[in-house]
């Protein structure tokens, strides 16, 4: 079988050393199965994507040594294929119109005397649908809703078959999926038009996607993406999340803490080789 793998970052800031040991550990698997390696910039956020951190992406990747097959795929040229997959969904009566706010979905989460706590987006949600008349008032009101996946209508299609949801995880064999850990996630909102889980699936099948190596942060967001590609018939992968580098205070680097950038470690006379070394690899073929 042949083998394919990605890196799939978002161009919402610089990469830091944790995308480095991310892009080099799906780089090294894919050149020892003598496979493809597949860069995909995941920039469907406008508000939040700009392209001078895509253009950083990929000057950082190169000077790391890194290699990908052209053209590279940019979800925000692929909406229309989100939208129909979205579209099936609905067809399927498996989504349904969310008109709270996030502090409203936290609010009610927190007076319900028994949720699943927490899930790969935050707090556990499973609200459901709204009474047919009470939302064709909000919706005559101009009211902004998000499309949720309805883990109910969706247990109810799959039937027996929901039990037997899992994946493969190198190195730990099979897993029982989850889905009901995420609640009911959100899949679509007025400002982005399609959410990372239904997009990430849909791109995984159509570029061939074998093996999907990321970090242990994403372990959990496998359940519900594992769910999606039940609904949609599409084919799942095998998953390898890799473990997480830490700084000094034993947080995992990240953009929002404004971990040190690879290009402000290379201004800083660092070269590719030392942290290549560092993080455990060697020099590229």
């Amino acid at each position: 079988m042949a083998f394919v793998t990605r890196f799939a970052p978002s161009p919402t800031g610089y990469l830091h050393k944790g995308h480095a040991l991310s892009a080099m550990t799906a780089w090294q698997a894919a050149k020892q199965a003598g496979g493809r390696f597949l860069l995909r910039i995941e920039d469907i956020d406008a508000t939040r994507c700009k392209p001078e951190f895509e253009a950083g992406i990929q000057e950082d990747l190169a000077w790391l040594g890194l290699d990908w097959e052209q053209p590279v795929r940019r979800q925000s040229d692929h909406l229309a294929d989100y939208q129909d997959a979205l579209d099936r969904l609905r067809a399927m009566g498996l989504l349904y119109r969310c008109f709270r706010t996030r502090r409203e979905v936290l609010d009610e989460i927190g007076r319900a005397p028994h949720h699943a706590g927490e899930g790969p987006d935050g707090a556990v949600f499973t609200g459901g649908p709204l009474p047919a008349a009470e939302e064709q008032a909000l919706l005559d009101q101009g009211r902004s809703f998000a499309w949720r996946l309805s883990l109910s209508a969706a247990r109810e299609r799959l039937g027996a078959a929901w039990n037997d949801l899992s994946f493969v995880e190198g190195g730990e064999g099979a897993v029982q999926a989850r889905p009901e850990t995420a609640g009911d996630v959100v899949l679509a909102r007025k400002d982005v038009g399609v959410a990372y889980h239904l997009a990430v699936v849909w791109d995984d099948a159509l570029q061939g996607v074998t093996h999907v190596i990321r970090g242990r942060d994403l372990f959990e967001a496998t359940h519900i993406q594992r769910l999606l590609q039940a609904l949609l018939e599409l084919p799942t992968p095998t998953y390898r999340h890799h473990g997480l580098l830490t700084g000094p205070d034993g947080k995992r680097f990240a953009k929002r803490d404004r971990s040190q950038t690879l290009r402000e470690l290379r201004a800083g006379g660092m070269t590719a080789q030392a942290l290549r070394s560092e993080l455990g690899f060697g020099d590229p073929p």
